[in-house]
């Protein structure tokens, strides 16, 4: 197999993922599952319940479940600064070129 016959030999993964359109999708959701972990972290670490850090970001319990989802990609980014708010934390966002 070379390269010619097999376009996906020795190609990245981001080719890869570009050639099926999905490395956006992809993408996306790598980015939410490490927030959810880091925000699931600074919780633990600060030994907050989910129902304090609801109370925190006044809502409830229920959503704080779904922002540590990390399978839950529908997740504002406004709510995502409220969660790292609650566990002491700043959200970050970065514009940078590709």
């Amino acid at each position: 197999m070379n390269r010619e016959t097999h376009p996906s030999v020795g190609g990245t993964l981001e080719d890869f993922l570009e050639g099926l359109g999905e490395r956006e999708e992809v993408y996306g959701a790598a980015i939410k599952r490490v927030l959810a972990w880091e925000i699931e972290n600074a919780r633990k670490q600060r030994s907050l319940t989910k129902s304090e850090m609801a109370t925190r970001m006044g809502t409830s319990r229920t959503q704080v479940k779904r922002i540590l989802d990390p399978h839950n990609v529908s997740v504002s980014l406004d709510t995502l600064e409220k969660a790292a708010r609650s566990v002491g934390k700043k959200l970050k966002i970065e514009l940078v070129d590709a």
